[in-house]
């Protein structure tokens, strides 16, 4: 259902009816599809649908002093490519692991957790879980601080999985750390559980005042126009599916009683 997809599909019917003298129809969608790849390789579509998105909660620039606790989202792991060469495989959201581990070394009493299980349509036998895991290790945190949840394949999961694992209680105070594209997602999806989390986004993939949007080659863009129309639809979707609190949740959403 990606973009970028669909309209290759668009353009191949185009082709077929052309081939089956259907020259007018076939024309129509070719143009179509090779006029909105033309529009993606121009001008910053995908940083006008993402920017949104990470715009809704604010970076944090002054971390808070005090939390009992942080959570990382799965996401930045290959599962797969880790299994097949037996090594930690991030992808490039691997700024979720990398804050999880400065924000670990800042807060060194506060409870830890990762969720994340293996959300590939064929699962595969690895979890992200075991991955972090494997990586935190290796970067010398401690194991015995984390606890790690592997069975969710999806962030609804995440939430609802990890929170009946920690239950946590509603005076603590923990950071709740993903890429900023996905936090509103994120946020409405735990607000929901019943779980109040302070937002910490990161990750970015736009600049302010879309300073990157002339960059990039026409596969960067139709991948950021691809993440960001999954975004939206997904929060379409879970809010449809009364799994959010909102069908764009804010930084001033309450927790549902």
């Amino acid at each position: 259902m990606r973009p970028s997809t669909l309209l290759l599909i668009l353009a191949l019917i185009g082709l077929v009816l052309v081939f089956r003298h259907r020259r007018r129809s076939g024309l129509t969608c070719l143009t179509l599809a090779l006029g909105a790849f033309a529009v993606i390789a121009v001008l910053p579509i995908g940083d006008l649908m993402m920017a949104p998105l990470e715009d809704r909660f604010p970076q944090v620039t002054t971390p808070p002093a005090h939390v009992d606790g942080i959570i990382v989202l799965g996401g930045a792991v290959d599962t797969e490519l880790s299994a097949a060469r037996n090594e930690a495989s991030l992808n490039a959201d691997a700024g979720r692991m990398t804050q999880f581990l400065v924000l670990a070394r800042r807060y060194p009493a506060a409870k830890l957790a990762f969720t994340g299980g293996n959300g590939r349509l064929v699962h595969g036998q690895t979890s992200e879980a075991e991955v972090a895991a494997r990586f935190f290790t290796e970067l010398g945190l401690d194991p015995s601080r984390i606890t790690y949840e592997g069975r969710s394949r999806t962030t609804y999961e995440n939430a609802v999985f990890l929170k009946a694992m920690l239950n946590p209680t509603p005076d603590q105070r923990w950071l709740l750390v993903t890429s900023a594209w996905h936090m509103p997602r994120s946020v409405g999806l735990f607000r929901r559980a019943g779980w109040s989390v302070i937002p910490y986004p990161v990750g970015y993939k736009t600049a302010p005042e879309l300073t990157t949007a002339i960059e990039g080659s026409l596969p960067e863009r139709l991948a950021l126009v691809d993440l960001a129309a999954h975004e939206w639809v997904g929060l379409t979707a879970y809010w449809l599916l009364g799994r959010t609190d909102a069908l764009f949740p804010s930084p001033q959403g309450a927790t549902p009683k």
